[in-house]
């Protein structure tokens, strides 16, 4: 679709308000045209979608695109609206089905991360609570299974559910790499150069410090595929569906970002989460790993760890981290990131996180000093 923004006018924009009406993020006494073509993407509009937009996880600009414009769709519905069920070819989306998964996360099943997706994980988990509770194990969630859901309510409490069963599967995969399948995404490419510093495109310098990252966990023993060639630019869909067929253990999305404040610098990271209790803590953790090693190695300014609902990282089902390496449009970064032996370090930085993450407390290196050994 078009990316609406302030100044657009028509029908799109007239759907648009009404969705952020109903969602009570709009004032319905607003004076509104006759007809939908005259409607205008107006401030209270523009407030109401910036509004939204930092509630869902999702970057906060204004205007809607592809993935507000999803994420406006799936926030019409709520759990009972409309029976939910498992279909392979094009997954149910929306709040209702996030609703579903919490309930039965809540309840001590295995529903998969709470993502809005009703995809298998989700299915397994609702027709084991089914079988559970003596109703037709169908995986489908109709008006018996939701009352059974609502007269159990919640029987886990304190903490996230998830987290005990997550790490405990991390452990016990064991610390090796050797076998470990890794996606790394380098972000931009083809067409879209990304931000440009001189003769050097944000995309080639993440495509740069991709392959020093492949060439450091191959040699490690790891298997390691990159989204994209240097030729070539994904969509989303294109490079989580990439990283879900080669059954990933993680996947990592890199980025070096620009801003227009001139004070706008530093190392960020991100991993699937509503920012209300829902995410990926396996996620959450590499994130935390991945952005103290890189700080801890080059000193670059902390800017914290942030759970977002991005495409890129909810689409996966592996944990997912995306990692903005410092800001191109800040000339010390620049610097910085022009400089192939920061990359070098930051590739080096990458590789001791995704090992410590496999590694048990007790043998955990404290950060910035850990430095993976060379195979013989």
């Amino acid at each position: 679709m078009d990316v609406l923004r302030p100044g657009s006018t028509g029908p799109a924009v007239a759907e648009v308000q009404a969705m952020l009406r109903s969602l009570g993020l709009l004032a319905d006494e607003l004076e509104r045209p006759e007809r939908p073509e005259e409607s205008a993407y107006d401030a209270a509009t523009e407030l109401a979608v910036r509004h939204f937009q930092q509630v869902r996880g999702l970057s906060v600009d204004g205007r809607v695109g592809d993935e507000t414009y999803r994420a406006l769709h799936e926030a019409r519905w709520s759990l009972g609206d409309r029976l939910l069920r498992f279909d392979p070819e094009r997954l149910t989306r929306g709040d209702d089905v996030r609703r579903l998964q919490e309930l039965l996360l809540e309840l001590g099943y295995d529903a998969g991360r709470a993502d809005g997706m009703l995809g298998a994980d989700t299915e397994l988990g609702l027709r084991a609570f089914q079988r559970d509770y003596g109703l037709t194990a169908d995986g489908t969630c109709g008006p018996a299974t939701l009352r059974a859901l609502k007269q159990l309510g919640r029987r886990v409490t304190g903490g996230r559910p998830q987290l005990l069963r997550q790490s405990a599967s991390l452990v016990d995969s064991g610390p090796h790499l050797i076998g470990r399948v890794i996606v790394i995404d380098p972000g931009h490419g083809g067409d879209d150069s990304g931000y440009t510093a001189g003769e050097t495109t944000e995309a080639d310098l993440v495509f740069d410090l991709a392959s020093r990252i492949e060439g450091r966990l191959a040699a490690a023993g790891a298997t390691v595929y990159l989204t994209r060639g240097r030729t070539v630019d994904p969509t989303a869909e294109d490079r989580t569906a990439f990283a879900n067929q080669a059954r990933a253990d993680l996947f990592l999305s890199l980025h070096m970002e620009a801003h227009g404040s001139a004070h706008a610098r530093g190392v960020a990271s991100y991993y699937y989460g509503t920012g209300s209790g829902a995410s990926s803590t396996v996620g959450e953790e590499f994130a935390n790993l991945v952005r103290r090693e890189v700080i801890a190695r080059t000193g670059m300014l902390d800017c914290g760890s942030h759970p977002k609902t991005w495409d890129i990282l909810r689409m996966t089902r592996m944990p997912a981290v995306r990692v903005d390496c410092g800001y191109l449009s800040h000339p010390v970064d620049r610097l910085l990131l022009l400089d192939a032996r920061l990359r070098s370090t930051v590739a080096q930085a990458v590789v001791a996180a995704v090992q410590r993450l496999f590694l048990p407390a007790d043998a955990d290196p404290p950060t910035g000093t850990f430095l993976l050994p060379a195979r013989g």
